[in-house]
């Protein structure tokens, strides 16, 4: 199979990268990516001469380059997007551009060359906010999302909706919940704390830290992806839950306790506005069709990651300087 990975150089996209080359060997990908600030080619340094890999700097909103390279390729899984909820509350425009025209690009593109087969990673933050500790939203559950950024990624999904009931376009939709692994841009929520607390700083935490998040280590997302990618049914969503909700203040805690912190360590800040309180997905489905479960658990998960921070400082270090010199919400040590 040849693959068009879009976004590739990203968190989630360079480890399916990863994935897919190791697991299959007859298999080639052509990688995507515009290098936004998230985009970063180190993600990929140990595969960038791989024979089978190859890489192509340009936008999804490129329709002509993206045609082009569709003549190429089997099918697309499209990881492109702005996806920092903090950074969509300061400006949604990248985020428009992005999630919503780029992927109306993509579509089309693979439209007019009749590509066979086109996965599109979503969130399960276009459900928008649970209210109280208990129940789950299913495929089923209407779309409600809350910040500009999760705005953005339901526009998409309707958008490829449309595509698949107006024109029998082979989609399929994958909505996971929160990732965390290796490769995850500092600006996120656990690498974050795991490099301010490398460089002697404090962890930033919203309000009280009560809200709730479930938790998915990245390599159980890139499984579910090869799922979908070779078993699943064209015009199907699926939600891929990894059955580890958490406060975040607890996955704080568990952290300072990984890497031998106290308390005094936290610093409360004011609350994100429009902060969803819970978000949870329920997986029976992918679970019962495709056979698909998640195989680290959450302690294992964060051990790996603040192994791999601690391992790695040549990677995040230099993107760390860059937010710090940005100066944006608490994307800093905050000594």
């Amino acid at each position: 199979m040849r693959l068009l990975v879009t976004g590739g150089c990203g968190f989630i996209g360079s480890n399916f990268i990863r994935f897919i080359l190791q697991k299959y060997e007859d298999y080639e990908i052509i990688n995507l990516d515009a290098l936004t600030y998230a985009g970063n080619p180190e993600n990929l340094k140990d595969v960038q001469s791989h024979e089978r890999y190859r890489f192509v700097k340009g936008r999804i909103e490129d329709r002509n380059l993206v045609r082009s390279l569709l003549n190429e390729v089997d099918c697309i899984v499209n990881f492109a997007a702005e996806s920092h909820v903090d950074r969509s509350i300061a400006d949604a425009q990248p985020f428009l551009a992005t999630n919503i025209m780029g992927l109306y690009n993509l579509l089309e593109a693979a439209r007019e060359t009749g590509l066979g087969r086109f996965i599109h990673l979503s969130t399960d933050e276009v459900y928008g906010s649970l209210d109280d500790d208990d129940g789950f939203f299913t495929e089923d559950s209407p779309l409600s999302p809350n910040s500009p950024y999760s705005a953005s990624k339901a526009s998409g999904d309707l958008l490829v909706r449309a595509y698949m009931a107006t024109h029998g376009f082979p989609a399929i939709i994958v909505r996971p919940s929160n990732n965390y692994g290796p490769y995850q841009y500092p600006e996120k929520f656990i690498p974050l704390m795991v490099t301010n607390l490398i460089n002697g700083g404090r962890i930033p935490v919203y309000g009280r830290g009560d809200n709730i998040r479930d938790w998915l280590y990245v390599e159980d997302t890139c499984r579910a992806l090869d799922r979908v990618l070779h078993e699943g049914s064209p015009g199907e969503i699926y939600n891929v839950g990894g059955g580890n909700e958490r406060r975040n203040i607890d996955v704080v805690k568990a952290v300072l306790d990984l890497m031998g912190e106290g308390v005094e360590k936290i610093e409360y800040v004011p609350d994100r506005p429009g902060h969803d309180y819970r978000y949870a997905v329920g997986s029976e489905k992918i679970r019962n069709e495709l056979g698909w479960s998640p195989e680290v658990g959450f302690k294992e998960g964060l051990e790996r990651v603040v192994r791999w921070y601690r391992e790695n400082e040549w990677w995040w270090r230099p993107l760390k300087e860059r937010l710090e010199k940005e100066s944006k919400g608490f994307w800093t040590d905050r000594k």
